[in-house]
C-alpha cells in the first residue's frame, strides 16, 4: 500500500509482510552546489516538494500518463532535489530502497528493471542511508540532482540512451522479510495514514555538481529482503507551466533567488558515519555530462555527443 501523507511524503506500507512494514520517501527542496569540479559538502534542505495523486487530473493528462499512475510534483527548471529517506512514526522497519530517474538507476547507472542486485548494488537500505542527493559516481561521492526539461539532452536518460522517453522520478521499496525481522529484535513502533498511485512526462533529472556523500553497502543481502511483496510508485515531475496547465494553480514553492543564495544564514552539512562500508560508484554514471559542462559546451558551439 502506497499512501501520501501530510502531502508531501510517499508512505509504503506492506501489512502482508509485517504489522511494521512502513517506511517513507520525502523530496527535499535544496541549494544547487557549484559545478566547478569540487566537491562540496551536503547542502542543506528548504523543506519538502508537495506531491499530489496524479489520478486527480486525469482528465488533463496523456492516457499513457494516467496508465502509468502514480504521484505529480512541482519542480522549477534547474532547481536541485535531494531525496529523504525514514521509517513513518519512528518505525525502525528496513528495508531497501530503488531510486531511478527516467528508468536509470542512481545507483548503479544500469537501466531500470525488477528486484533487487548485488555486483553493483541497485539500491540503498533504510535504516541507514538517511537520504541520497544524487547519482553515485564515485566511492562517497555523488553528482546532485538537477532538474532539466526532456529534449535538450541534458538529463541521464538521454545521455544515456540517446532518448527522453520516460522523465520523471521512480522508486521501488522492498521490506525486510518478516523472519529476518524479527530475528533482529527491534523496540515496536506505532503508526498512522492515508491512499497513492506515479507519473507524466516533461522533466527529468541531470546531473550537477559533485558533492561528498556515501551509499552504504547492504548489510543484511539480498536472501534478507521480500521482493515478492515490493511497491513502486512513478514520481512525474512538473515545471511552473506544466504545473498551471495540470492542476490550474502556481506552484507552492519558488526557486531559490541568487539573493536568498547570498543570504542564505543556511549552514551546509555533513553526515559523518564511520560504521559503514560505503560502495563504489557507478563508471557509467561518472562519464555523464554535468549541468555546468553540456552549458559550457553550447557556448562554444557544439552539443554533447549521445553513447551509441
Amino acid at each position: 500500500m502506497i499512501t501520501i501523507v501530510g502531502g508531501g511524503q510517499l508512505s509504503f506500507r506492506f501489512p502482508k509482510v509485517h504489522r511494521f512494514a512502513e517506511c517513507g520517501i520525502e523530496f527535499q527542496r535544496t541549494l544547487r552546489i557549484p559545478d566547478d569540479e569540487r566537491t562540496y559538502p551536503l547542502p542543506p534542505g528548504l523543506g519538502r516538494f508537495p506531491l499530489r495523486h496524479l489520478d486527480d487530473f486525469a482528465d488533463r493528462l496523456p492516457r499513457e500518463t494516467v496508465r502509468r499512475g502514480g504521484v505529480i510534483m512541482p519542480i522549477h527548471q534547474s532547481e536541485a532535489l535531494w531525496i529523504k529517506f525514514e521509517g513513518r512514526w519512528g518505525s525502525p522497519y528496513p528495508c531497501a530502497i530503488k531510486v531511478a530517474t527516467g528508468k536509470v538507476c542512481a545507483i548503479s547507472g544500469e537501466p531500470w528493471h525488477e528486484g533487487l542486485t548485488q555486483g553493483p548494488q541497485n539500491y540503498v537500505v533504510v535504516p541507514g542511508q538517511p537520504w541520497l542527493d544524487g547519482y553515485c559516481v564515485a566511492k562517497r561521492t555523488i553528482r546532485q540532482f538537477v532538474a532539466m526539461s526532456l529534449g535538450d539532452g541534458h538529463t541521464v536518460e538521454e545521455q544515456l540512451t540517446g532518448q527522453g522517453v520516460h522523465g520523471g522520478l521512480q522508486t521501488a521499496v522492498y521490506p525486510m522479510k518478516s523472519e529476518v525481522y524479527e530475528k533482529l529484535k527491534l523496540p515496536e513502533p506505532f503508526f498512522g495514514v492515508r491512499e497513492v498511485g506515479s507519473r507524466w512526462r516533461g522533466m527529468g533529472l541531470a546531473p550537477g555538481g559533485r558533492m561528498s556523500q556515501e551509499i552504504y553497502e547492504d548489510e543484511f543481502g539480498l536472501d534478507a529482503w521480500d521482493q515478492d511483496h515490493g511497491g513502486r510508485c512513478f514520481v512525474t515531475m512538473a515545471n511552473s507551466q506544466q504545473w498551471m496547465a495540470i492542476t490550474g494553480k502556481r506552484p507552492p514553492t519558488q526557486p531559490p533567488t541568487v539573493r536568498e543564495y547570498g543570504r542564505a544564514g543556511l549552514p551546509w552539512f555533513l553526515h559523518y558515519d564511520r560504521d559503514r562500508e560505503a560502495i563504489e560508484g557507478a563508471e557509467r554514471l561518472g562519464v555523464l555530462k554535468t549541468v555546468g559542462e553540456a552549458a559550457q559546451a553550447e557556448r562554444h558551439g557544439w552539443r554533447s555527443s549521445k553513447p551509441d
